[in-house]
This record gives structure tokens, C-alpha cells and sequence, in this order.
């Protein structure tokens, strides 16, 4: 009988085992399909989801829930008019204030329009309810606002009312959008690929499959384990799926084409097609989703987020990959391959391949094309060296919402954080609010502090809360700078326990969060992706050599990062997430290339010795790795379309990744170090002692250029 591990691989590809496998997934699609649709109700877009856990910021707004079952949050309208308001423009800007009063939270008054000193500009502060009808609210007033307004007269709703809006739209496209757009670039490069119009709609089905599987997993884990998933999360979690599914179906059905030339039974083809490529998928798919679970060791919550959604992701794409696309491919039959049929016992390529041309010039001067890769590379990654960190709030979108222009003219007329004012929280008991004012009228940088906004009784003692209206810009170093000089004073108030929050608050503690993370998560990410190689390829040094050369990829793809957005795509600077973002996915995805070259070329060395298995490893998986990593870097190319720079930024950032790896990294950096050091690369397991000495061999089922999906 034999093991299971040679009857597993067989079972979805089996006689009557495949219509299980169909008929299980069909089942499951249909009970998983409405839970899959209320993905959205679980996703967490609180003020807290995008904050480090613990940090000041996020404890005051934990301190303001209490204040009110129904929260407060302010819209603010502003009127402005170069060279100076007219009388027409200051009657427009009162009657809007009437009408403001009937949008605005039940009990709340507006306070008298605040005219500024330079009498160019009007601006009304609107507190809304923050609840379900708030989009609707935001729309109102901007509609009011705009309507019969006298010409030249400029309005602009914004304030974080109006920013929350115009971030929220943003993601309320981002799934449809990416879903779309991703699918069709998917679409379209697999029909290059295959030339073949039937064969592209078997991983597209496949990985719709792993979709629905993936969201109501997703939805099941958040609801009842407590798995964060943000609106951001959830939008990556899908070109995620998109990529690294795609990705398994081009290696399988690479080797699943090649093995038909050698078995007439196809049943059998697929059998052994997964047992001798699923060991290179399952570890591929354990590396990226333990890389990304690396994750949760993140301060920050949306990276946490993220990390760990997108190793739930990985992991239903594995399993539709592994189960139900051989079942459709074995029911199908060879057909699906039209025009480029693979016939049993046909040769199934003739003629050297460009892989097998690289691979060649490579060992003719294996040293010389190392250090040539290592060149281009270190070139690359020294352009990083003077990249800009941090975007404000005006550089967050790639066209300007209109609570950015707001802030801009408020910034033009006002003192800079008039519009969005820190907010601080502190005990109420006696004296301690006028002894915490005392020590915010010390502070530099304060235009001004408010009176108390309200009070509540919590824990056996009393709150207050009040705004603080900052003389810098709410997003801008100087407005920073006055949060830490505001935290040193308030914290030195005896039994006050005051705590400083705000956005500007939020991007200081986000600021310094990211920098925590990289240095704690980058780490621990590369231990465990070493571990995972050395278990996969029983070696030391070729998992450090891998380890080490996606550490060069990720450090060019940076460099040539920072080239594009800066000289390109006109971004101000790097959002302080996407160096760490873009270091795991592109560890992960890039480990993932050099594990489906290792595993072939340890296939081969067995059989062919050290020379010449690593040029039959490179022939044989040039073409599937080169159509996948295609297809990965297309689909998170799809971020740059994204009105969202920050998104647009780890897109670009992964993308240019991937395909360094693809085409240099793996292609000749990899193989040319391994022919260097010769056979010692498999040390210390035993291809390290006589590899080049296995015997010779006739040709098997994996002939070199059989798996190139480009070729045909």
C-alpha cells in the first residue's frame, strides 16, 4: 500500500475523487457565499484601527467614548475671498449657519462664525453626530455650503468630519475597484500566457473559489475570534489571493502539462504533477503566510491587521489551488490546453529556451554575472539612501479631497489648527483643570485652549476634556513638536493623569510606532523564513544565500522605489508603513520564487549532480516563474491607480520588487552564486558531499524546458 503521502496528492485529481472534490467546493461556495458578503459589517474603521495599540492617542479616544453614548465629531465650513470678504459673502456665510444648525448633533449649538484677522475668511464649526448618518450629514452641509454662493467666493467643508468622509469613500471603492481591475489584468496576462482561450478561465475560476472561501473565513474569524480586519486589510486581502493563487496554478499547471507528455492516464499526470510541485506550493504558501502572521508582533493595528487577514488569504488560495483546480483540470481533460495540446508521448518542447541560453552564460562565468547582479542591485539600493519619510494630510490622496482644501485655506487664514485642535483628557477634581491650563499657557506653539467641552463621572472619578487649538499646521513637524512639549507639560501636573490626543497626536504616535515595528518585526520575519528553508531544502547555507539575496532585492526595489515616486509619480515623501509593509510582502513573495527554484534544482541535482542540476532547475522553471512573477507584480500594480497614495506606494513598491527577483535576483544573482560555491551550498546535508558525481541518467519526465507557459 503505499504511504499517504503519495496517496494524498492523487486524491484531487483521482477517477472518482475529483467529483467529490467539484461537488464539496460547489457546496461550500453556495453556504459560504452570504457570510463571504458580510465581510464589510466586521471591518473595524473606529478611530483606533490605524493606531498603535497603547498609544496616548488611542487612550484619549478610548476616554472620550465615555463622554457621551452618541460621539461628537466637527465639520467645519470655511468662506474665503482674496483681497477680503464682501458683505454679501459674510450674509451667505450666516444664512448657511441657520441652515448648519438643523444638521447638527441633536442639543449641540454653533457658536458664532470665527472671522480672521486678516478679515478674508469665515469659518463655522459644525458638531455632528459620528454615527451611520454622518456621510449623509458631511453632504448636506457641503451642499449648503456650495449652493447660490457670490461669485468669487471660494467654500470648502473639511475638518475631521470631513476628512473621515473623504477617507471613507476612498475604501468604500477600494474592494470593487481592486476586485475589477485586478481580475482583468489577471485575465489578461494568463491569456498571453497560455495562448489558449480556454485554459485562462481555469485559475480564474480556481481562485474565485478561494475568494469566497477566503472572505467568509475572514468574516467567521473576526466575528467570533477576534481577527482585526480593517477596511484596508480587507481591500489588499483580495489582490493577495488574486497573485499568490494565480501563482500556484501557473507552477501546477506547468508541471501538470509536462507530466501529460509522459503519461497517457491523466488521472496519474495529475497525481504526480502534485506530489513532485506541492511540497515547493505548500512551503511557498507556509513561508508567505508565516512571514505575514509575523505581523501580529506589530505595534500598529492596521499592520496587524493586515499581517495576519493576508495569512488567512494565502492560506485559502492554497488549499482552492491544491484541490479544486486539478479537479477542473482532470474533468476537463487535455482540451483545455487548445491550440497547444500535450500529447503523450510527444516531446513537449524543442529547440533551447532563453532560460536555458541564461543559465549557460551564467556558469560560463558564474562569479563575473554575482558580482554584475550585486552591482546593478547596490546601485539601486543607494538611490534609497535619501528618501523623505512621512506624508501629511495633503499629500495622503492623489487628488485633493475637499477636506485637504479646506485645511489649506484654514492654514492661509487662521492659526494652522484651528480646524483640527488636540484633544486632552484629564481628572477633574478640584483645582487640576486650572493647574493643567496653567501648564499649557507655558507651552510654546499654543494659539489658544478652550474651555471644557464637557465632564462625566467614570471609575469614582470625574473627566474633562478640552480642545487645544495649535499655532502649526495639525499635520506638520512644528505641530509635533508642540504634542510632545504639551505631553511633558500636562504629565507633570500631580493627580491630574492628563492624556494628549488628536490626528496630530495620531500621526506622532504612528510616526514612532513604525519606526518600533521594523525593528522588532524585520527580525523576527527573517529567523522564521530561514527556518522554514532550512526544513525545505535540508541545508544551512543555500537558505542564508536566499535569505540574504531578497534582503538585496528588497533594498534595491526601494531604492528604485523612491526614484519613481519622487521623479515619476510626484509623491512629497514615503508613508512612514510602507517600508515595513513592503519588507514583508516582498520577503515573503520573493522567498517564494527561490523556493520553486531550490526545490527544482535539489530535484535535479539529485539526479544530474550540482552543475547540472541547477541549470536544469533554472531551464526547467525560467518560463512559470517569469509568467508568475509577472502576474504577482501586475496585480499589486494595481495599487498605483488608487487615489490612495499610501496603498499606491506599497503597489508600486512590491511590485518593482517582484519583478527585480524575477528577472535578476532569480534568474542569474541566485544561480550564479550557487555554481560558485559549488556543491557546498547544500551543506551540511549530503548533496553537499559528491553532488557532482551522481551517476549519469536518461531523461525523465522533467526535461528542462517543458514548463515554460510562454513558449507554449
Amino acid at each position: 500500500m503505499p504511504s499517504w503521502s503519495k496517496r494524498l496528492p492523487a486524491l484531487p485529481g483521482g477517477r472518482r475523487s475529483k467529483w467529490v472534490f467539484l461537488v464539496t467546493w460547489l457546496i461550500l461556495v453556495v453556504a459560504l457565499g452570504p457570510l463571504a458578503g458580510k465581510l464589510g459589517d466586521v471591518e473595524d474603521s473606529g478611530p483606533n484601527a490605524f493606531l498603535p495599540s497603547g498609544a496616548e492617542s488611542a487612550r484619549v479616544n478610548t476616554e472620550l467614548e465615555k463622554f457621551r453614548a452618541d460621539e461628537l465629531t466637527a465639520a467645519v465650513a470655511v468662506y474665503s475671498r482674496g483681497g477680503g470678504l464682501s458683505a454679501a459673502d459674510t450674509a451667505k456665510a450666516e444664512a448657511d449657519r441657520e441652515r448648519f444648525a438643523a444638521i447638527a448633533a441633536e442639543g449641540e449649538q454653533l457658536a458664532p462664525a470665527e472671522r480672521s484677522d486678516d478679515g478674508a475668511a469665515l469659518l463655522i464649526t459644525i458638531p455632528l453626530a459620528d454615527g451611520d448618518d454622518l456621510k449623509d450629514d458631511i453632504a448636506k452641509v457641503r451642499n449648503i455650503a456650495d449652493a447660490n454662493a457670490p461669485p468669487g467666493l471660494d467654500t470648502a467643508v473639511g475638518g475631521p468630519a470631513g476628512s473621515v468622509i473623504d477617507s471613507v469613500e476612498v475604501f468604500d471603492s477600494l474592494d470593487t475597484t481592486l476586485m475589477l481591475i485586478t481580475g482583468a489584468v489577471v485575465a489578461a496576462l494568463l491569456l498571453i500566457t497560455y495562448r489558449s482561450p480556454i485554459l485562462w478561465l481555469f485559475p480564474l475560476l480556481a481562485v474565485a473559489f478561494g475568494a469566497v472561501l477566503t472572505q467568509a473565513t475572514t468574516y467567521l474569524l473576526a466575528q467570533h475570534a477576534g481577527l482585526p480586519v480593517d477596511p484596508q486589510s480587507a481591500g489588499i486581502l483580495m489582490v493577495l489571493v488574486f497573485g499568490v493563487g494565480t501563482d500556484y496554478a501557473l507552477l501546477l499547471i506547468a508541471r501538470y502539462r509536462e507530466e501529460l507528455h509522459q503519461h497517457q492516464d491523466r488521472h496519474r499526470a495529475m497525481g504526480i504533477a502534485l506530489r513532485r510541485c506541492g511540497p515547493a506550493i505548500l512551503a511557498s504558501a507556509g513561508t508567505i503566510a508565516i512571514g505575514l502572521a509575523c505581523l501580529a508582533f506589530a505595534d500598529i493595528n492596521s499592520s496587524r491587521s493586515l499581517g495576519l487577514v493576508g495569512a488567512v488569504g494565502v492560506g485559502c488560495a492554497f488549499i482552492a489551488m491544491v484541490t479544486v483546480l486539478p479537479a477542473l483540470l482532470v474533468i476537463a481533460g487535455r482540451w483545455v490546453f487548445w491550440p497547444f495540446i500535450p500529447r503523450f508521448g510527444t516531446a513537449p518542447h524543442t529547440g533551447r529556451t532563453p532560460w536555458a541560453r541564461i543559465g549557460a552564460a551564467v556558469a560560463r562565468r558564474p562569479r563575473r554575472s554575482w558580482l554584475m547582479s550585486l552591482g546593478i542591485t547596490g546601485v539601486l539600493a543607494v538611490s534609497g539612501l535619501g528618501i523623505t519619510m512621512g506624508l501629511d494630510q495633503s499629500e495622503m490622496f492623489q487628488d485633493k479631497p475637499e477636506s485637504v482644501v479646506a485645511q489649506e485655506r484654514v492654514s492661509a487664514h487662521y492659526p494652522s489648527g484651528a480646524s483640527d485642535p488636540a484633544d486632552l483628557v484629564t481628572r477633574a477634581a478640584g483645582d487640576t483643570v486650572q493647574r493643567v491650563n496653567d501648564a499649557l499657557a507655558e507651552v510654546p506653539g499654543v494659539a489658544r485652549v478652550g474651555a471644557v467641552h464637557d465632564t462625566v463621572r467614570t471609575e469614582g472619578s470625574e473627566l474633562a476634556t478640552f480642545s487645544v487649538v495649535l499655532k502649526a499646521a495639525p499635520d506638520s513637524a512644528a505641530a509635533k513638536d508642540t504634542i510632545d512639549a504639551l505631553r511633558d507639560a500636562v504629565h507633570a501636573v500631580e493627580g491630574a493623569d492628563a492624556l494628549v490626543g488628536g490626528t496630530t497626536a495620531q500621526r506622532l504616535d504612528t510616526q514612532r510606532a513604525a519606526g518600533r515595528d521594523l525593528t522588532t518585526v524585520i527580525p523576527i520575519v527573517l529567523l522564521v523564513v530561514l527556518g522554514v528553508l532550512c526544513w525545505l531544502l535540508r541545508s544551512l547555507v543555500a537558505p542564508l544565500l536566499l535569505l540574504a539575496t531578497v534582503v538585496v532585492s528588497y533594498l534595491a526595489a526601494l531604492g528604485t522605489s523612491h526614484l519613481l515616486f519622487t521623479y515619476v509619480l510626484d509623491f512629497a515623501a514615503m508613508d512612514w508603513s510602507t517600508p515595513l509593509m513592503g519588507f514583508v510582502f516582498l520577503v515573503a513573495l520573493g522567498i517564494d520564487y527561490n523556493v520553486f527554484l531550490m526545490t527544482r534544482v535539489r530535484e535535479e541535482t539529485v539526479r544530474l549532480g550540482h552543475t547540472r542540476g541547477i541549470l536544469a532547475g533554472l531551464t526547467s522553471t525560467g518560463g512559470v516563474i517569469t509568467s508568475a512573477g509577472i502576474v504577482l507584480a501586475a496585480t499589486f500594480a494595481v495599487f498605483a491607480v488608487l487615489p490612495l497614495v499610501t496603498l499606491a506606494q506599497l503597489g508600486v513598491l512590491v511590485g518593482v520588487g517582484v519583478l527585480l527577483d524575477t528577472f535578476l535576483v532569480r534568474t542569474v544573482l541566485v544561480p550564479a552564486l550557487a555554481l560558485d560555491i559549488g556543491p557546498t551550498v547544500w551543506w551540511p546535508g549530503a548533496l553537499s558531499r559528491g553532488a557532482e558525481h551522481a551517476p549519469p541518467v536518461e531523461p525523465t519526465a522533467a526535461a528542462p524546458s517543458s514548463t515554460t507557459p510562454l513558449t507554449g
